[in-house]
């Protein structure tokens, strides 16, 4: 992989599973919009087992829960498979639970609070997610290499398949 084009080691497309998100509102698909269009705008993903053909890029990515694991499906560019990664998301699940909280506590902020209080808890935020963008590239380690942006927009679709009404 080391002489691969990296232009092309990256996330062409990526869907989330609908039939694994229960629930969502307004704030949440705005989040989901973003956190996509910004993935596909800018992203690194190289995958890191090798494959007969040597494919190195670029990907589509299909990200589903089952069962109590994270699946990335890893496709081609012409969407034929290539791999799936699994995850389990027990380390996950308290990160995700704290996110929620901080955001459903910037959500109320924005329209109750003052500018001061709003960044404290934009700040806050911003923390979380950051350790977690941090904790998904720990658990991505050897499996498949990101940036910290990448990471970053990757948890925040991971937090919108674990939304419950």
């Amino acid at each position: 992989m080391a002489d691969a084009d990296p232009s092309k080691q990256r996330i062409i497309s990526v869907e989330l599973d609908e039939g694994s998100i229960v629930w969502r509102n307004p704030d949440v698909e705005q989040e989901r919009r973003v956190a996509i269009f910004d993935l596909i705008e800018d992203n690194k993903f190289v995958p890191q087992r090798g494959h007969a053909d040597s494919y190195a890029g670029p990907y589509r990515l299909l990200l589903r829960v089952e069962e109590g694991r994270l699946i990335f499906e890893i496709s081609r560019e012409d969407g034929s498979p290539l791999e799936a990664i699994i995850l389990g998301l027990g380390r996950f699940r308290r990160p995700i639970r704290d996110y929620f909280a901080i955001c459903d506590s910037y959500y109320q902020a924005i329209k109750t609070s003052t500018a001061q209080q709003i960044e404290t808890v934009d700040m806050a935020r911003r923390g979380l997610h950051n350790e977690a963008a941090e904790m998904l590239m720990d658990r991505l380690d050897g499996k498949i290499a990101v940036d910290f942006d990448t990471a970053r927009r990757l948890f925040t679709l991971i937090c919108v398949l674990h939304i419950k009404g």
